[in-house]
């Protein structure tokens, strides 16, 4: 079946992975000069301050935390 040939294939490692050389469309849409002009501010993020991200990251992993628990004792 089409199964087996699949399984058979992974096993065999005929599927090589991905490329060795990784490409961005970004990178290749722009000269390297835009690169070279940015500046990155390392206490903002599109407009974010690092330390609000940070407290949104808690937040929502707190948030998982506490889904988890409920799902697990309650079901």
């Amino acid at each position: 079946s089409d199964y087996q040939q699949l399984d058979y294939n992974l096993r065999v490692n005929l599927f090589q992975g991905g490329p060795l050389e990784t490409r961005s469309l970004m990178r290749d849409s722009y000269t390297p000069d835009i690169f070279q002009k940015a500046v990155i501010d390392p206490r903002h993020w599109h407009g974010r301050k690092i330390s609000e991200l940070g407290r949104w990251y808690e937040k929502y992993f707190l948030d998982l935390n506490v889904q988890k628990s409920m799902k697990k004792k309650y079901g």
